[in-house]
């Protein structure tokens, strides 16, 4: 047992403090286990989760996801502390400057005069600041864990700076059709190395694409895999409605079916 006073109220030190204790020598076996790749995929899983909190528009359930993710970055911030690399006031001492120096509108004398100019401002600021020498360094910048489509869109916008994409989203979705054109050239050639990079320029265009219309291309295929699920979850009902059950239909049968769905 390790030494805790409850209280009626807790704020930040204490929660270090009690992810301290979990992991001490009479702490949790679980929690003295874990490393920084052990429980990388639960630090996603809970960014995720506060994500759809916010889509939900539920406070009270947001609320339990912020602290959630919290709790990922300081358990992340107490095993470098055990390492004796850098402890949570490093990293917000790190993010304060990092604010400051980034908004040089608001702590210094930098004059702006719209949102447009912030962005660039931002832009450069942190080009510099991060080291960056050329435009490639920008695009390598991005994160290679952000979901495929999110990434393949910043990727496009921070291409766009260079100067380097269509004069207009027309032209952008031509290429769409142009890309399918060769897609379908290596599905008749049946080499699927082929056809897996021709799929991925398909929707590499579709999201300079999408962002060219100002979609959000990620938020896009979500809404359509949302909209699957619900014309699936109908035709179910009405294949069930007929005392059927869909494994014993063909799929000009389930079409039929799919096709009611999605009239209702």
């Amino acid at each position: 047992m390790v030494d805790f006073q409850p209280k009626d109220s807790y704020n930040i030190e204490d929660l270090q403090k009690i992810v301290e204790l979990l992991r001490s020598q009479n702490g949790c076996p679980w929690d003295k286990e874990q490393t920084h790749k052990s429980i990388r995929n639960d630090f996603l899983e809970e960014v995720c989760e506060a994500i759809e909190a916010i889509d939900l528009n539920d406070p009270a359930l947001l609320r339990e996801e912020l602290g959630d993710v919290l709790l990922q970055v300081v358990f992340h911030c107490q095993i470098e502390k055990e390492s004796g690399s850098f402890i949570f006031d490093d990293v917000c001492d790190e993010i304060c400057k990092k604010l400051i120096v980034r908004h040089p509108h608001v702590f210094s004398d930098t004059v702006v005069s719209s949102t447009d100019e912030v962005l660039k401002n931002w832009d450069s600021i942190k080009k510099e600041t991060k080291g960056q020498l050329s435009y490639t360094d920008t695009l390598n910048s991005v994160a290679k864990s952000l979901p495929a489509l999110m990434r393949a869109q910043k990727i496009g916008k921070r291409a766009m700076r260079a100067g380097l994409d269509f004069n207009s989203a027309d032209d952008a979705i031509a290429c769409i059709s142009k890309e399918t054109s060769e897609f379908c050239d290596a599905v008749n050639s049946g080499d699927k190395d082929k056809i897996s990079d021709e799929l991925g320029d398909i929707l590499f265009s579709c999201t300079n694409a999408a962002r060219h219309l100002g979609i959000d291309a990620e938020q896009a295929l979500t809404d359509a895999t949302n909209k699957f699920i619900k014309r699936f979850s109908i035709t179910e009902k009405l294949v069930n409605l007929d005392s059927l059950d869909m494994k014993e239909l063909n799929i000009n049968q389930l079409d039929t079916y799919w096709e009611k769905a999605k009239k209702l």
